[in-house]
């Protein structure tokens, strides 16, 4: 149970300085190494032109990318060196998304930052809403103010889906350095309360045989709360420095029109969130 290998994703027009420092934290917790990665793609303007103005429009454009995205090399070995080995970059001008799905296959864990509501710059961001989807690595959503991955004290969210057990499973490294582990549900439909119970008591039981020691609370959403919000109100009872979570367990259509615990999660959270799909 460790991570060999952690990939961070930095953004060229948002804050990068919690995700390298929870980055640099897991490389020293267990000795691995890290990726930096980072992509942006030129965006031509409304009024773009055509012929050889548009060409140098272009050079510009992709000249001023190239520079910031030297500047984010630099932030990141500044960052991160010394906590990690090895340390490698990769950048390209593409499309983030793109680029950051194509090279995570190098690593056990993505780990990038949250984003504000609303539509991101897909020629600048790689939005975790895409990552978490497409990425086959768990994503450790990592909020502006974090200055360190807090194990003190993880909140794991189970609802019986796949995306849950799966996250269950890929945060397994996690949870064996964390000092307290509570798996909560937060009931829909309160005469599955026996059933919930049971539900947790299995994955209580599921942790203990990979000598992992937690504790379940089954929980009810308060008056006039919906799941999103009950979640962080239980995260801040017990403290909770990470929240692990399935992510979309219903349709991405339905949690992006209605909104859902998994979009509350990557633009609203006040805590790192690991989520699995």
């Amino acid at each position: 149970m460790t991570f060999a290998t952690v990939m961070v994703s930095l953004a060229l027009s948002q804050p990068n300085e919690a995700r390298l420092q929870v980055a640099g934290d897991l490389a020293a917790r267990f000795e691995a190494g890290v990726i930096g990665v980072a992509a942006a793609e030129f965006t031509p303007p409304l009024y773009f032109t055509t012929g050889e103005q548009a060409q140098d429009l272009i050079e510009q454009g992709e000249a001023a990318l190239q520079t910031r995205l030297g500047e984010l090399e630099q932030h990141f070995r500044s960052v991160v060196g010394g906590r990690a080995a090895p340390l490698s970059w990769r950048a390209a001008l593409e499309f983030p998304v793109r680029s950051v799905l194509a090279q995570a296959r190098a690593a056990d864990i993505l780990v990038t930052g949250s984003i504000p509501p609303g539509v991101s710059d897909a020629f600048a961001v790689a939005s975790p809403k895409d990552l978490v989807m497409q990425a086959g690595r768990p994503l450790l959503v990592v909020p502006d103010n974090a200055t360190w991955l807090d194990l003190s004290t993880v909140l794991v969210a189970w609802k019986e889906t796949p995306e849950a057990r799966r996250a269950l499973v890929d945060a397994l490294p996690l949870l064996a350095k964390a000092t307290d582990v509570v798996v909560t549900e937060i009931l829909e439909n309160t005469s599955e309360y026996d059933a919930c119970e049971a539900r947790l008591d299995d994955v209580v039981a599921w942790l203990g045989r990979h000598q992992i020691v937690a504790s379940a609370r089954v929980e009810q959403p308060g008056q006039g709360r919906n799941v999103a919000a009950k979640l962080d109100a239980v995260a801040a009872d017990v403290s909770a420095g990470l929240v692990v979570a399935g992510a979309y367990g219903h349709s991405r259509f339905r949690e992006l029109v209605l909104g859902g615990v998994t979009e509350h999660l990557v633009t609203r959270t006040e805590r790192c969130v690991l989520l699995s799909h």
